[in-house]
């Protein structure tokens, strides 16, 4: 069955699509939850704007990322710890602290699920994150974590 998605689908296609799909899945999933719609001639010009419009906004968030990748390459983001004997944390630094101190120290509001660190912050010293704003646009942030006072 012929189908324009309504959304994005994971492993079928992306808004404005124009996909062929098995009938099952068309009616028992897609067009239930409200996902996809039955393409029809006059719909072809509805799904290339649909298209058209998700280009734009994809553009624009792209641009967007690219400046706070810009803001935040290069540019250590200090967080205040508290720490026990030696370098050690109490607890860690997850990415709502770094996201806060980013906050605090750019004005850049992020959301602490686009970044990843590969193992937890549990010393002092120079760690690094990965943030992924966009498909397109992923970067490292530096992060300096310091003995709180």
């Amino acid at each position: 069955m012929e189908l324009i998605l309504r959304n994005d689908v994971a492993g079928v296609g992306r808004r404005g699509d124009l996909v062929t799909v098995a009938d099952g899945y068309a009616r028992n999933y897609l067009l239930p939850k409200g996902w996809a719609f039955k393409a029809t001639p006059g719909a072809h010009a509805q799904a290339e704007a649909m298209r058209h419009k998700r280009e734009v906004s994809d553009a624009a968030a792209r641009t967007a990322a690219e400046e706070v990748a810009r803001t935040l390459v290069g540019r250590p983001v200090t967080i205040a710890a508290k720490t026990s004997t030696g370098e050690k944390l109490f607890g860690s630094v997850t990415a709502l602290d770094v996201v806060a101190a980013i906050l605090a120290q750019t004005g850049l509001e992020l959301d602490a699920h686009r970044l990843h660190a590969d193992e937890p912050i549990r010393t002092t010293g120079t760690h690094e994150m990965h943030a992924k704003l966009h498909a397109e646009v992923e970067f490292q942030v530096t992060i300096e974590v310091v003995a709180a006072d």
